[in-house]
């Protein structure tokens, strides 16, 4: 019969693959660049992420429907490394956290900086010319 795969980057291919045309050629090019991860992997937890709001659960299903994770679907059903992923989640939020503070203090500083320095006339012409003013 067929096989059921238990972790959650491999249920959401195969559901994926159900959608697409994969036994031609479009249909096969477009699931090779699929690529589903559980968790964030390390080239992409460095970059910036942003939110879809077509796809946020508090816009997309009414209070009193019910949902589940798939995370949460794929423990139940065996999948033995939750616990890990989520380890691992904690530890790159923690960093996460400390790198956006760090950023938004230089940033502050940067802004008071910017603040305190004086610009003689000259000066501000030639920065005026170079489109930084």
């Amino acid at each position: 019969g067929p096989f059921h795969e238990r972790a959650p980057a491999k249920i959401m291919w195969r559901t994926v693959r159900g959608m697409v045309p994969h036994k031609t050629p479009r249909g096969a090019a477009a699931l090779d660049r699929l690529k589903c991860y559980e968790g964030i992997p390390h080239p992409f937890d460095r970059k910036k992420r942003m939110v879809v709001p077509a796809a946020l659960k508090v816009l997309r299903l009414r209070p009193e429907r019910r949902f589940c994770k798939l995370g949460d679907l794929s423990a139940e059903y065996g999948w033995k490394h939750k616990d890990l992923i989520k380890r691992l989640e904690d530890q790159r939020k923690v960093k996460s956290e400390a790198f956006h503070k760090k950023k938004v203090a230089a940033t502050r500083a940067k802004q008071e900086a910017m603040k305190k320095v004086k610009v003689s006339g000259d000066d501000m012409k030639t920065l005026e010319a170079a489109g930084f003013a």
